[in-house]
């Protein structure tokens, strides 16, 4: 997703520590909104008091564009080893509310600036075990890749990623844990970009199970979308198309963002009777997850400010859009 603001770090290192056990599988259907992970804010607080119980972690990326080193948001200081969210009990208190945790990979900032970590980290296995060090340090079951940006035009990152995504699945289905990918993708307001149907096909070369493809229904950059619930439906509805005909049964996710987007300015506007559409079209259409960018954007503390990472930019109340997706969990 697009963001401003400071990176935060996590770095690759064995897990010295075992997490609280993560429910065995994911709900059918989960809200599961990105959460800014470069805030000081705290997951089972937050989780009280919108609603929300499973977040989507943003983001995981290298601390340079040669490095194979994770890190949460890229900042040196926070190493995995550190085992934030775990070393003060955050998760295990999350996850005793019925919530969980998955970790998003990527995103706008590190995809720009080439420290995902399979466009910064040249070698296969070595990615395969930074994912697979995240999943057993933090007891999870699904991975998150946000691939956006310079990303999606990065062949040789594009194939590394989804080889070592195969390499983590057959280590997990060895080990008897349950693993699930996402993979975040742009859309266009009428279904996936072609450079996302190449992430996907490459994938399918690979062998590698792709379990959630979720769209970014948000900053289509064509100056003509501004019904933004119809256009999320018909991306969903297109991108079903797209994996129909690629033969690749993975479910489909759609991500909002709440209020005004980053571009066109103040004309991609996604208010709540948008998030009733795409919630009432979700649960009829059995799709698998519904995500925001982001819950720290959920609040009118802005209105008529584009692109916050802190509060939506038109009028609401705080957490109107949790409140209202949910439901869609379970």
């Amino acid at each position: 997703m697009k963001r401003l603001g400071v990176l935060v770090a996590l770095a690759l290192g064995l897990a010295v520590s075992g997490a609280q056990a993560a429910p065995a599988t994911f709900p059918t259907h989960v809200y599961a909104p990105y959460f800014e992970t470069w805030t000081t804010d705290n997951l089972t607080t937050t989780a009280q008091q919108s609603g929300a119980r499973y977040f989507t972690l943003a983001f995981l990326e290298t601390t340079s564009k040669t490095s194979c080193t994770l890190a949460w948001n890229g900042n040196r200081n926070d190493p995995v080893s550190n085992e934030r969210y775990l070393s003060d009990g955050d998760i295990a208190s999350l996850r005793n509310l019925g919530g969980d945790v998955i970790p998003s990979f990527g995103g706008w900032s590190a995809d720009q600036a080439g420290t995902e970590i399979a466009d910064s980290c040249k070698d296969v296995k070595t990615i395969a075990a930074a994912y697979e060090d995240v999943i057993s340090r933090y007891g999870v079951t699904r991975l998150d890749m946000d691939v956006e940006g310079r990303s999606l035009n990065r062949t040789d990152g594009i194939d590394r990623r989804n080889k070592a995504l195969a390499l983590v699945q057959e280590w997990a289905a060895t080990q008897k844990r349950p693993f699930q990918v996402s993979y975040t993708l742009p859309t266009s307001a009428s279904g996936l970009e072609p450079t996302g149907v190449a992430i996907l096909q490459n994938a399918i070369a690979n062998g590698t199970r792709v379990d959630v493809v979720n769209i970014m229904a948000f900053d289509y950059y064509d100056k003509v979308t501004t019904d933004m619930g119809t256009a999320a439906i018909n991306a969903a509805t297109g991108t079903a198309a797209q994996l129909q005909r690629l033969g690749l049964n993975a479910q489909i996710g759609i991500t909002l963002m709440p209020g005004l987007d980053d571009y066109p300015k103040k004309t991609e506007k996604t208010t709540l009777a948008h998030a009733q559409q795409v919630l009432n079209y979700a649960s009829s259409s059995g799709l698998n997850t519904l995500s925001i960018w982001a819950i720290q954007r959920d609040n009118g503390g802005c209105p008529g400010v584009t692109g916050s990472n802190s509060c939506s930019g038109i009028m609401q109340n705080t957490w109107d859009f949790s409140h209202m997706l949910q439901p869609f969990t379970g």
